[in-house]
């Protein structure tokens, strides 16, 4: 039996980040993009990548990409382990807390139903998506499961202000080149139950 597990950010992620601050979501979103462009062919997991930054300054806390084929871990993807990473270098759970500077979440698109709750419990103060819609799962194959239609609503109940569209084409476009190589067996498209 074990009793841990270990998710590791792929060592070829560090040498994309830049060195100062993102000031726009445009900045923001790019990096992002390519790191999503990437990871698949690194083997890591899917198109998927997001970032933890500071609203105001830009300041970049923490980046994720997907791990789950990596990892060999269904939990590993982009948002959580951006998450994870930032919590873990600020030492703190709530990235809202008292003390903190207000953090953003900054995702490919529309978070899946399991991002979905670790965003909502990740104390960030803004999420920002360069899109939502049915193009994701279309172009992948990936099953993003049972998400609600009023997602971004719930968000703002909650204090998370919600951006979408930044960026968009250039995800999607992120999204078809996986898709195209995907059905000519390059990539691996996982879902629950084996569904690939």
């Amino acid at each position: 039996m074990s009793d841990s597990f270990t998710i590791t950010l792929p060592a070829w992620v560090a040498g994309e980040l830049p060195a100062g601050p993102l000031p726009t979501d445009a900045d923001r979103m790019a990096l992002v993009h390519r790191l999503a462009a990437r990871n698949p062919a690194e083997g890591s997991g899917g198109p998927f990548a997001a970032l933890v930054v500071e609203s105001a300054t830009g300041r970049l806390v923490s980046a994720g990409v997907n791990t789950v084929l990596a990892a060999g871990l269904s939990v590993g993807h982009a948002e959580v382990v951006a998450l994870a990473l930032a919590q873990t270098r600020l030492g703190s759970w709530d990235l809202g807390a008292d003390g903190l500077p207000a953090h953003e979440l900054v995702v490919n698109w529309r978070p899946c139903v399991q991002c979905y709750g670790a965003v909502l419990w990740s104390g960030v103060r803004r999420l920002v998506v360069a899109g939502d819609g049915p193009e994701l799962e279309e172009l992948t194959g990936f099953d993003e499961g049972p998400m609600r239609e009023d997602w971004a609503p719930q968000f703002e109940a909650r204090g998370i202000a919600v951006t979408v569209g930044v960026l968009r084409q250039e995800a999607v476009g992120v999204f078809a080149e996986y898709g195209r190589a995907a059905a000519a067996g390059e990539y691996t498209v996982y879902n629950a139950r084996g569904n690939a």
